[in-house]
């Protein structure tokens, strides 16, 4: 049996008060995230998806404002002291002492080490008064469950879950959503499935994202257990079943790191990732804190498998595959599935954008609906990795055309900005692989992916294909956001008809025209493609290359209209346009 811990009492002043003083922050923190997130059922309730997206960018600044606030405070309990970095240790020990064990005490202690790399400007990891180790693992059994034993009649224990997640707005049949519900679970299953099922066990929470409230659980069967989500949409007549998931393919899309962040509040969220990574193992643990937005447990995660797996391999960090890029410097571990990008000292022609510019691209992603068709990325500050590590030409590419950002400090190569995202196969590398059908396939979801895009208020500025990616699910993605602005902050146009007076296509007339002046026309040549490719896409999009197109979808958005892009085959409607 363990010994009991040695009663401590801080050895110098102002211990105890700033770790209560970090913990209080975090607690407030935590508690105005969770304010935020009760919401979304109401948000739900009445289809407010307006104040739902502007939940998902209030949530997102709440961490940041907190770190400010309680470093701002630590002087009045440490005052001179405060950079003193041989106290923090002590301050470290104290606050881990009085967490340990507690539901979540990881989120405390990674807000902790933000505060530390706040004060002290932390390069890479500071040991000395940073929590590194994970703290021990929260075991699903903490995570509060609703269970519904199946008693041979699959109808009735799906009717008895509907019923027992139920909103203000009743649904429109939920006995002909339990049929349906109980005939796919018998396509999965089999038509044994009423004998085969034990019980129904769902997390104790709906799951909100954009236009959809979800039910996550899992299927115990004699033989073992299966996932199963629910997505319930609120329509013009009331909530209805819009499709019942059991696959772990099906399941891993909903969850994607192309999806924008849940609403959802389990009673803890370490267990629930836990149960998540339980019945989809193939999604990183780093994801799935995200996905729920907790993006700094997130963060600390995907630094801690990379270090981790560093330690395992000896490839080096190379360019990544593609053409070089004219804003970023972008490269990859090869045997680790993330790309860093960093942004170049002086942008190559005929970018005109400035750094600023680009920062304020990457967080108007971060706080915008990613429908599907947006990678997820982690900005790091000061972020280390081995100098040894890098190939001969990355590094000194790195030195020469980002000496701004990029330097060495010792055995390491220090990025003052990075961008951290999720690698996928660049699409025009992808359709060369590729045999002609599904080089076919990809390029009319190009397509839609530009139209997702736009049904989301986002327009992608550069529309070359080796700006967009396809994903191991083969979902075309977009992740180059330099250029990334609204649709409804553009201005749409035909192409003008030169003329022997007034030549409007010459280079020198294009100083008329503005920065978010748009010529769809123009796509065409962004359109590098074969032949016959182009001829796919042009059958199938042709629109995306009129103004008309355009202004329409523009028209709609300032109009408050939201369109509905799921994860998923629908099984209740054809999807509608939802007006705010």
């Amino acid at each position: 049996m363990d010994a009991e811990p040695a009663i401590q009492t801080p050895q110098q002043p102002g211990v105890a008060a700033a770790a209560r003083r970090i913990h209080e922050g975090f607690e407030r923190y935590n508690q105005q995230f969770r304010r935020i997130t009760s919401r979304a059922a109401r948000r739900f309730e009445q289809r407010d998806w307006k104040g739902q997206m502007a939940d998902i960018a209030a949530r997102i600044e709440l961490y940041e404002q907190w770190v400010r606030r309680t470093v701002d405070g630590l002087p009045e309990d440490l005052g001179e002291q405060l950079s003193d970095h041989a106290l923090w240790p002590s301050i470290r020990e104290y606050y881990g002492l009085r967490v340990a064990s507690m539901p979540d005490a990881g989120f405390m202690k990674t807000f902790f080490n933000s505060i530390t790399r706040r004060v002290f400007g932390t390069r890479g990891v500071d040991s000395a008064v940073e929590f590194v180790q994970p703290p021990p693992e929260e075991g699903i059994e903490s995570l509060t469950m609703r269970r519904y034993p199946c008693w041979g009649d699959l109808e009735g224990a799906c009717k008895a879950i509907l019923q027992d997640f139920r909103f203000r707005r009743v649904y429109v049949d939920s006995g002909k959503d339990a049929v349906a519900m109980a005939r796919r679970i018998r396509e999965a299953i089999g038509e044994d499935a009423d004998a085969q099922c034990l019980r129904f066990e769902f997390i104790d929470s709906h799951f909100f994202q954009g236009t959809r409230a979800y039910l996550v659980g899992r299927i115990r069967l004699q033989n073992g257990s299966r996932p199963i989500v629910i997505a319930l949409r609120n329509g013009d007549e009331g909530v209805e079943v819009d499709a019942t998931l059991v696959t772990a393919d099906q399941i891993g899309v909903v969850f994607s790191y192309t999806r924008s962040y849940y609403f959802a509040d389990p009673t803890s969220v370490v267990a629930a990732v836990q149960f998540l990574h339980d019945i989809l193992p193939g999604k990183p643990i780093d994801e799935l804190y995200t996905v729920l937005g907790r993006l700094r447990q997130g963060k600390t995660e995907r630094y801690r498998s990379l270090i981790q797996h560093l330690k395992r391999t000896d490839d080096d960090i190379v360019h990544s595959a593609g053409e070089p890029g004219l804003v970023m410097i972008v490269f990859t571990l090869p045997s680790f599935n993330l790309v860093f990008k960093v942004m170049r000292d002086v942008f190559r022609p005929p970018k005109t954008t400035t750094h600023d510019d680009v920062h304020e691209s990457y967080r108007l992603v971060s706080r915008h609906d990613h429908a599907g068709r947006l990678i997820d990325t982690q900005h790091f500050r000061n972020l280390e990795l081995p100098l040894g590590r890098f190939s001969g030409a990355l590094h000194e590419e790195l030195l020469r055309e980002a000496g701004h950002t990029v330097s060495e400090e010792g055995d390491k190569l220090v990025f003052r900005h990075a961008y951290v995202e999720r690698r996928v196969r660049p699409l025009n590398l992808y359709i060369r692989e590729v045999e002609a059908t599904e080089a076919q396939r990809v390029i009319l979801d190009y397509g839609r992916c530009l139209k997702d895009l736009a049904e989301t208020n986002i327009f992608a500025g550069d529309l070359l294909l080796k700006n967009f990616g396809v994903t191991s699910s083969g979902r075309v993605v977009f992740y180059d956001y330099d250029e990334v602005m609204l649709v409804t902050e553009c201005n749409f146009f035909e192409l003008p008809e030169p003329d022997e007076d007034y030549p409007l296509m010459d280079h020198g007339a294009r100083n008329f025209v503005g920065p978010r002046d748009i010529f769809p026309e123009e796509f065409i040549r962004f359109l590098a493609m074969p032949n016959a490719l182009r001829q796919t896409f042009l059958e199938a999009h042709a629109d995306l290359l009129t103004a008309t197109y355009w202004r329409d979808v523009k028209q709609r958005r300032e109009s408050g209209e939201v369109a509905e892009i799921v994860p998923y085959a629908r099984q209740s409607v054809a999807p509608q346009r939802i007006a705010l």
